[in-house]
């Protein structure tokens, strides 16, 4: 067997803050008094979503989504035992795609949303109350439908480490797979520098953008009733 580089350092910053932000969200979902926390920290995973999306087609070879979007005939091929590759296998795909996109849903909800009691979601603003309220609901109930996601994505990685004997956890902490010495699978190349510092630069503006200070710029508060003069008669 021999060691080849799988997954870069930005790939593996991302999989673990985001796993530690969906944790603390759904600590501080649950507690009255951090509800400006959780708002917060939700804001920091619209700028992980944003950078993991621009670095799934600038990024690191692996990282990229072409290199593993599960197609049919990866499907297929993975189902008969014929794929071979590195990096997510396309049922692991499935699952990063589904993760991803629940992810992305739960928290535009939550940015949108409205409790009806001390939280305003930074951009509630934009679709007033009454929708607001109704995303509420909707945020509360895919915090568990996203729960479970999570919870069957952690399954499948102790599956796969007893039963398949093959080891998902340790290559996304070092960044390095064992593959058979003669296996055609080249390392993973690593972004550019540039790609690199444009996906930080964008996520960093998603981060400004979630948190709706621009939106008294396009919807200024309205002006005061000028005062009505009294006749002098």
């Amino acid at each position: 067997m021999q060691t080849v580089k799988v997954w870069d350092l930005p790939v593996r910053l991302f999989h673990w803050l985001l796993v530690a932000s969906i944790a603390a969200l759904f600590i501080t979902g649950k507690m009255d008094d951090a509800i400006a926390l959780h708002g917060k920290i939700g804001i920091f995973v619209v700028g992980l979503l944003v950078f993991r999306v621009l670095w799934g087609f600038i990024g690191s070879t692996y990282a990229r989504f072409l290199q593993f979007f599960p197609t049919p005939a990866r499907i297929f091929a993975y189902l008969k035992g014929e794929w071979r590759g590195l990096g997510h296998n396309p049922l692991g795909a499935l699952s990063v795609f589904a993760l991803l996109f629940l992810t992305a849903l739960q928290t535009g909800l939550g940015l949108l949303a409205y409790d009806e009691i001390s939280f305003h979601g930074p951009l509630s603003a934009l679709v007033g109350d009454d929708l607001a309220v109704r995303f509420t609901g909707w945020h509360q109930t895919l915090a568990y439908v996203l729960l479970a996601f999570v919870g069957l994505h952690a399954a499948s990685i102790v599956f796969y480490k007893f039963v398949q004997k093959h080891d998902l956890l340790l290559p996304m902490l070092t960044g390095r797979a064992e593959v058979p010495e003669n296996a055609p699978l080249p390392p993973a190349k690593d972004g550019s520098i540039k790609s690199l510092l444009l996906a930080l630069a964008l996520a960093a503006f998603s981060l400004w953008a979630a948190c709706g200070t621009w939106i008294a710029w396009i919807e200024p508060e309205a002006p005061l009733p000028a005062a009505v003069e009294t006749p002098a008669w």
